[in-house]
């Protein structure tokens, strides 16, 4: 066994546990460190053990119970070298992250400084209470998840995040039910290295604290306000398009407050989008996915379904601009042509759109699969589409008319 399989085992945290239980309970739930049994076994016998495995069954390089391992002395678990446990740290789930620190005041100042993910969705009743532990001593995170079933996290313990983890990129608080403007407003002014934010269902949230938002984090390049009703309006999306120019990804699913005017902003504000979700946006109109099609000339994956006001106009809109594009991004691309451009598309429900713009859409996308395996190009509910079809159809028509009927 090596060491580092030795440091992860169960018996090694559990007898650790064993020895602090009663340090542990009085600084997080019971729930938070886990069900671990209770072990008999002493944690200096544990340490011991340890140094046998890692350094030749105590036969050499080790005095009184010690070790040494590339000029280090190892006697107690303190000495154990910075980036060995990390590394361990690493290949272990964060309940036991969390126990670890808990461990003595070389491990906890360690794991402090060294830890930048954390994912605490795995706590389903205490979230809060953990979240405001851990905050000020975790303040180097950069990947924060707090994604919920049941929503427990509240404001205050997102404005103690905002008060230490000052180097965050990457913050999921999806499904927090509970949080109000008060949490964008800390990490506005918190959190302004934020890339990635996730607040789908966070439906409190006003479009005028999600604007706000943007005054400060304008490096946003991932955002999801999927189910964000009150939130996501034409006003939030022309804060986005005014201060957030990097922004690749915005899932704005079943917001239906959003409409031609968000999106246009976002539109000639964000160049750069690649995946636009405007799945429910019911009040869109061709002319969103017109501006969408002249300013985003990297837009990958488009989703429309339920939209039911979008027409031909926006396909062939679509279709114009992959035309227009096609000398510059293939002088740009070298041969890569193909790659670029809609690859995902959803138009199901979308009843006005007819088989002739779709077909023109199809032919013009090629990354666009209609054929069994590969819908990319998504038309639940448009009967009076069955007629449309992918390149790889026609592909695989004439390789079967290639080869001569056999003889009856």
């Amino acid at each position: 066994m090596s060491i580092v399989n030795f440091l992860v085992s169960p018996d090694l945290f559990n007898s650790i546990d064993d020895r602090n239980r009663n340090k542990k309970e009085k600084t997080f739930p019971r729930e938070m460190v886990g069900e671990a049994k209770v072990r008999s076994e002493d944690l200096n016998l544990c340490f011991e053990k340890l140094m046998m495995l890692a350094f030749g069954g105590g036969k050499s390089g080790i005095s009184e119970g010690g070790g040494r391992m590339e000029g280090v002395v190892i006697t107690e678990w303190k000495d154990i070298p910075m980036e060995l446990l990390l590394r361990i740290v690493s290949l272990v789930d964060d309940r036991t992250v969390i126990m670890a620190s808990g461990v003595c005041s070389g491990w906890r100042d360690a794991i402090c400084l060294g830890l930048t993910h954390l994912c605490l969705s795995w706590c389903k009743n205490n979230m809060n209470n953990l979240v405001l532990s851990l905050a000020p001593k975790f303040t180097k995170l950069q990947t924060l998840v707090l994604r919920q079933d049941k929503p427990k996290l509240e404001d205050n313990a997102v404005e103690t995040i905002a008060s230490y983890c000052h180097d965050l990129q990457d913050l999921d608080l999806s499904k927090s039910f509970k949080l109000s403007d008060l949490s964008l407003h800390a990490l506005a002014h918190g959190c302004p290295d934020l890339t990635k934010l996730n607040i789908s269902g966070c439906t409190a949230f006003s479009d005028v604290a999600i604007k706000y938002l943007t005054e400060f984090c304008r490096k946003l390049k991932i955002l999801n306000l999927c189910g964000c009703v009150k939130g996501a309006t034409d006003r939030a999306l022309q804060g986005i398009g005014r201060n957030c120019s990097q922004l690749q990804f915005l899932n704005l699913g079943w917001c239906e407050n959003v409409g031609d005017v968000g999106v246009m902003s976002l539109a000639y504000g964000c160049p750069d989008l690649r995946t636009l979700d405007l799945c429910g946006c019911v009040c869109i109109t061709d002319d969103s996915i017109i501006a969408l099609a002249n300013r985003c000339p990297h837009l990958t994956s488009l989703g429309l379904y339920y939209c039911r006001n979008i027409t031909d106009r926006a396909m062939y809109s679509l279709v114009h601009n992959r035309v227009k594009n096609k000398p510059a991004m293939w002088e740009s691309m070298k041969g890569r042509y193909d790659e670029e451009g809609l690859r995902s598309l959803n138009i199901s429900q979308c009843t006005a759109i007819t088989p002739p713009a779709v077909q023109a859409l199809c032919d013009s996308f090629p990354a666009l699969h209609t054929c069994s395996g590969r819908h990319s190009l998504v038309m639940s509910g448009c009967l009076s589409l069955t007629s449309v079809h992918c390149a790889c159809a026609v592909h695989a028509h004439r390789s079967a008319s290639s080869f001569p009927h056999p003889a009856h």
